[in-house]
């Protein structure tokens, strides 16, 4: 899948419309979302045009990976997760429940979340 500069993360990174901003760095931007499913729900994104995490992680340069994974960990103890524990979620393509296609980390906590995925 081609990547979609119009997309609402791109937006977000262009400044196009407005974040609730928790982090930024050189290669990330990590901001609340705006239908949390937790009390925390945090996503981050790297500022580079990957649609998902399989894009990404074939696609990115060595510094682009290790600045993101870095800036997840670090928006995580930021928001006073780290030590109770937390979710970090990665949806990919739509069988995975992906929504937006801009690679995003979504971080979950502030309370214990149960199990990830219940039978159906």
């Amino acid at each position: 899948m081609a990547y979609d500069s119009e997309n609402i993360f791109a937006k977000i990174l262009r400044g196009e419309i407005p974040c609730d901003k928790v982090y930024e760095d050189d290669w990330s931007l990590a901001f609340n979302d705006i239908n949390p499913q937790a009390p925390i729900h945090t996503l981050v994104i790297p500022k580079g045009a990957y649609v998902s995490w399989d894009d990404f992680s074939e696609a990115a340069s060595a510094d682009e990976i290790t600045g993101f994974v870095r800036a997840v960990g670090h928006v995580a103890r930021e928001l006073g997760v780290a030590e109770a524990g937390y979710r970090a979620l990665v949806n990919i393509g739509a069988n995975g429940g992906q929504e937006v296609p801009h690679m995003h980390v979504h971080i979950f906590g502030g309370k214990a979340l149960g199990p990830m995925i219940t039978k159906t």
